[in-house]
């Protein structure tokens, strides 16, 4: 009898709602988050913009957990500043969902027949956004 081998999922791909505009007009929708670790959530609370102004504690957390987004070199503050404010909400939802509730899945219901089923909302699976 084998053991079965549990491995944790570390990075979570997703589809922006609309998508980061670059300087040269191209759209970037497609991207990788990651865990995030205890350094992210020590250090981003330590850096002096975050104490300065709470708000921005979501901006560095992004940064330093979207590891990828279309075809930009890097993530960084100013990637994240310029986002849409739905895509910065979406994200904001993602990181709450996979470093809390450890999934992307949420239960909802067909409007026309009334079932039940699960949607990951990072739009990897099948038929996601």
């Amino acid at each position: 009898m084998t053991a079965v081998q549990e491995t944790l999922r570390t990075e979570y791909p997703f589809t922006l709602p609309r998508g980061y505009v670059d300087e040269n007009g191209r759209v970037h929708r497609n991207g990788v988050m990651r865990l995030a670790t205890a350094r992210d959530e020590i250090t981003t609370q330590a850096d002096q913009r975050s104490k300065q102004n709470p708000a921005y504690l979501t901006v560095l957390l992004l940064e330093r957990t979207v590891t990828e987004l279309g075809e930009l070199s890097a993530v960084d503050t100013f990637v994240i500043e310029n986002l849409f404010a739905s895509d910065l909400a979406f994200l904001q939802d993602l990181y709450r969902r996979i470093n809390q509730d450890g999934h992307t899945e949420v239960a909802v219901s067909c409007p026309h027949c009334g079932k039940d089923f699960g949607v990951d909302i990072a739009g990897d699976a099948p038929g996601g956004f």
